[in-house]
């Protein structure tokens, strides 16, 4: 296959209150050289999730070289739509400095939990991020009725900001009723989102039920976009367009399915794709979502468009 797994890179080894186990949804940004502070969502002793980061190194044995102590973000104040966690979609560079793009959850009575889309920003990557506001920037609405999670943000020009992001097509209250797929929306300033509902990418098969956390790069003149599919068991799916709208799935060019043995032999999600130094690279997750930590791979195959 052409992505060359590069294998587990990072656990959380529970010395930090913020991060006593899992390292789910990577978010790499280019820091300089061959470093890379990798963003990624935590679970505390209460399960509730914070965002933290580490330092790698890319050369094809990557490197840890530094770790987070304290979280940049962690939950909300009691009450606000993010008090029972922050899951990591999103970096995006912005004017004056950086946009995290989150899911916020808490919990819920006959329903487990309700999430909406946060943002927070900060000047640097050396620096905490701060809140826009204590309220959601996309929140549940006539174009999505039920749920909303992990966003991906592109700013591809002046005033062409792009966001694909999940939503549920119907209530859901456990896998065996869930219909998560992946919408998009549009920004002038990456802060206000217009959204008509439609949903931009379809399952591949009765077996899936769920496509989340959408990664989305440039690929030449097209849009390359890697994802969490949720079937049997989760794996990664892929897929292209040319305007960000319309795409097709290119799940066995450069999806990933789990490996024979060890980190991420029973799942791989959480897709994250970045570019450095002319090579496209992918970070991931594997076996329970996260709690085996995150890896890397590197894509070695040409491609089809």
């Amino acid at each position: 296959m052409p992505w060359k797994r590069l294998g587990l890179v990072f656990a959380p080894d529970g010395r930090h209150a913020f991060a006593r186990s899992h390292a789910a949804l990577p978010a790499p940004v280019h820091l300089d050289g061959d470093i890379f502070r990798v963003f990624y969502s935590s679970r505390d002793a209460e399960k509730r999730s914070h965002v933290g980061w580490i330092d790698i190194e890319l050369t094809e044995v990557p490197r840890v070289r530094q770790v987070a102590s304290e979280p940049v973000l962690s939950p909300g104040e009691d009450g606000t739509f993010d008090d029972s966690g922050v899951g990591v979609g999103c970096i995006a560079e912005s004017d004056d400095g950086f946009a995290l793009y989150y899911m916020g959850w808490n919990l819920g009575v006959r329903s487990p939990w309700r999430n909406a889309i946060g943002l927070a920003r900060s000047p640097t990557l050396k620096a905490p991020f701060e809140r826009f506001s204590p309220g959601p920037i996309l929140d549940r609405s006539p174009e999505d009725p039920y749920t909303m999670s992990y966003p991906c943000v592109l700013r591809l020009g002046p005033g062409d900001w792009r966001m694909w992001y999940g939503s549920n097509l119907r209530p859901a209250l456990g896998n065996t009723d869930m219909q998560h797929t992946i919408k998009t929306a549009r920004s002038s300033d990456g802060i206000r989102w217009t959204r008509d509902g439609a949903a931009v990418l379809h399952f591949a098969s009765d077996g899936e039920y769920a496509l989340a956390r959408p990664s989305v790069v440039k690929c030449g003149d097209r849009l390359l976009m890697c994802f969490a599919c949720r079937g049997e068991r989760y794996r990664i799916g892929a897929a292209s367009s040319s305007d960000g709208t319309s795409w097709t799935r290119l799940d066995g060019t450069f999806g990933l399915g789990p490996s024979s043995s060890g980190w991420d032999s029973e799942m791989t999600c959480y897709p994250a794709l970045f570019w450095h130094r002319g090579r496209l690279w992918l970070a991931y997750n594997g076996n329970s979502y996260g709690a085996t930590g995150l890896g890397l791979a590197v894509w070695e195959g040409e491609f089809p468009f």
